[in-house]
């Protein structure tokens, strides 16, 4: 008969290894604390590719979410700013209906205009009175109504002449066109 591929590869050489028999290990002696010692460094382990897309939509939605607790505080500073200029603007305009005398002013990139009396041009050019924007309208009013328009929002001041600064292009404020 055919030997066994066991058989076989005993006559080769191939013997089992014998086993060993287990170590006993001596019982380990309590280590005293040292003041100094840090505790062990436990490494990271891998985290799994569920984990991986859980951590990263949980980093995404509060990134979502404070940009957008941070819109609304936006938008609620701007109504607050809003009805701040409303209330102090309400009764303080100076725009008169009879106004003929155009008066033009540069504002976003744009030359811009308002219609002024004729005791009114004066006061503007020499910075008594100033112009607002308020609810996409241009206000007249009186140069401490309009400084503190601008305390209330830096871009609610438009035009504020200074009598006194040297004019930058040598064209005159009260220049009419």
């Amino acid at each position: 008969m055919s030997e066994s591929l066991r058989d076989q590869l005993l006559k080769a050489g191939f013997a089992p290894k014998p086993k060993q028999e287990a170590r006993v290990r001596p019982p380990q002696r309590p280590q005293r604390e040292k003041p100094t010692q840090h505790p062990p460094r436990r490494e990271a382990p891998d985290i799994d590719l569920a984990k991986a897309y859980a951590l990263r939509d949980k980093s995404e939605r509060q990134a979502r979410e404070h940009e957008q607790r941070e819109a609304e505080q936006r938008a609620r500073e701007k109504r607050e700013r809003k009805q701040k200029l409303g209330a102090l603007l309400g009764k303080a305009a100076l725009n008169d209906v009879n106004a003929d005398i155009a008066r033009h002013f540069p504002h976003a990139k744009k030359i811009r205009r308002i219609y002024v009396t004729a005791g009114q041009l004066p006061q503007l050019n020499g910075g008594e009175l100033a112009v607002v924007q308020y609810a996409g309208r241009y206000l007249l009013v009186r140069r401490e109504t309009a400084l503190a328009a601008q305390a209330i929002d830096a871009d609610a001041l438009v035009l504020l002449c200074d009598p006194n600064a040297a004019d930058e292009d040598g064209v005159p404020a009260d220049l009419i066109w």
